[in-house]
């Protein structure tokens, strides 16, 4: 889908790149969404933002009948209003009410006021693909019928999602399925950064964390995202196949699938089990294998179990990579010797086998510039860095992954402050993974900040293949 043109979506061309960092709102910005705060200001922007009403009304009709035909109704009703328009800039929002320290109902209700109750969805009431399924829907079925305002108005169409990267990665999966079945155009995505880590909402200026006066801030950016360019973000096919019988408790990214690609032309050092699970998700940030893994997943339980221990993303990472315990029997340290990676480079066709490091703990290959809530291991490399190792700029729409790998804890936590950047292993456009088993018992893998422990089998390895998916999402810049 090609973007539209810059004289209504503005300037795409420095909107995007892993390699800078998320500004604050301009000055001219705050200038075009009026004083925070004015009545005025308020009704210019429900104006722009609220669809007509027999629009609000059939699409909650089809969504709460999942009927696109249940609101026909009310379109043959708005219709005969000869000055009904479409908005200039019609939004739904999708708010995840666990999310923003569980002040879901306060934030629904504000934004509710910004538009109508119609466009604002509670994400466990309402999920996404029923929005899409019977809300567009609806507005596709009247605009066959000839009806000019729900096609202009599913044509401008933008979605905001308020919640953390897993709700936005729910959202964006799911209209990744209008690609597929040929229903365009695809709304465009911003976001209300509500969850942890934040890094979707980082990477495209959005910020890291929920304002105090969030009040304000919510009409900011609802304001903003009426007139933000857009900038594309690539989404990657994670599967992964291991020996029937395997036992995993699978993170809500992973779902059981019946297909996996076979590995051929590859010289495997494990067995190949005739009999195998398969499953596949989609992933916007990262994926980890190891220690970095281990003590995501050892903080997921501790914050489940123990929710007063677990203080802060950062600190408990930094404090599990000293204190996980790590095995001296050589044989058993560093990812070397269970993991053997294959990866295409850079505007390369053919698959080449990648030499894991010898000290390296934790493998992760990261989409974006943000990291373990706004980090970036990759580092700001120079020109003669980039063209001596053969790498080029780091982008979220250049069909690459960055893979590094971390070490000892020292290493780790001097990376997550950004004191030294994370050990370079490669740029991908696929990566192939074998691990073996043996020795040990389990390894750790991570998706999207969801992590899992992995059974190894002794006599049969795993294989993970990553690669690009055909359609990039489209996001609304905040920068």
């Amino acid at each position: 889908m090609d973007l539209p043109s810059s004289s209504t979506t503005g300037d795409t061309s420095k909107v995007g790149t892993k390699s800078s960092s998320s500004s604050s709102s301009s000055l001219v910005d705050s200038l075009r969404c009026g004083i925070s705060g004015t009545h005025g200001g308020k009704a210019e922007l429900r104006q722009k933002l609220t669809m007509p009403q027999y629009l609000r009304f059939a699409m909650r009709e089809c969504i709460r009948f999942k009927d696109t035909g249940a609101g026909e109704s009310f379109s043959i009703r708005g219709q005969e209003d000869n000055d009904v328009v479409a908005p200039v800039a019609p939004m739904v929002v999708f708010i995840n009410p666990r999310s923003g320290g569980r002040q879901g109902a306060f934030l629904m209700e504000r934004l509710q006021l910004l538009m109508s109750e119609e466009q604002v969805f509670d994400i466990l009431d309402v999920k996404p693909p029923e929005f899409i399924e019977y809300g567009l829907g609806c507005l596709e079925r009247l605009a066959g019928f000839g009806d000019f305002v729900a096609d202009e108005t599913r044509a401008k169409l933008r979605i905001m999602v308020a919640g953390g990267d897993g709700t936005v990665g729910w959202v964006l999966g799911c209209l990744t399925e209008l690609h597929v079945r040929g229903r365009m155009p695809v709304p465009p995505v911003g976001i209300i950064p509500l969850g942890t880590g934040n890094d979707l909402s980082r990477s495209f200026g959005w910020g890291g964390s929920f304002p105090f006066k969030w009040k304000a801030a919510i009409k900011r950016s609802l304001c903003k995202a009426t007139i933000a360019p857009l900038c594309r973000l690539d989404s990657w096919r994670f599967s992964i196949s291991m020996p029937e019988g395997t036992v995993i408790e699978a993170p809500h990214s992973l779902k059981r699938t019946i297909e996996f690609t076979r590995h051929e032309g590859f010289a495997f050092q494990g067995e190949l089990c005739e009999n195998v699970i398969c499953y596949d998700g989609v992933f916007y940030n990262y994926f980890s294998i190891g220690m970095d893994a281990q003590v995501a997943y050892g903080f997921h339980n501790l914050r489940n179990e123990k929710p007063y221990l677990a203080q802060g993303p950062i600190a408990n990472k930094s404090y599990g990579w000293f204190f996980t315990p790590c095995t001296s029997d050589p044989c058993l340290r560093g990812l070397k010797n269970i993991l053997r990676m294959h990866v295409k480079k850079f505007n390369c066709t053919e698959w080449e086998q990648v030499p894991v490091p010898t000290s390296v703990r934790a493998i992760v290959a990261l989409n974006l510039h943000s990291y373990g809530s706004g980090r970036n291991p990759w580092g700001h490399l120079t020109a003669e860095y980039l063209e001596k190792r053969g790498f080029v700029e780091a982008q979220v729409d250049d069909g690459l992954l960055e893979i590094f790998g971390l070490k000892q804890g020292w290493h780790a936590s001097f990376v997550m402050v950004e004191l030294i950047p994370a050990k370079h292993i490669a740029q991908a456009s696929a990566i192939r993974l074998e691990v073996r088993g043996g020795e040990w018992k389990d390894a750790y893998m991570q998706m999207d900040g969801e992590p899992w422990k992995q059974p190894m089998n002794k006599d049969y390895s795993t294989f993970v293949e990553i690669k690009r998916e055909p359609f990039q999402s489209l996001m609304i810049s905040g920068v």
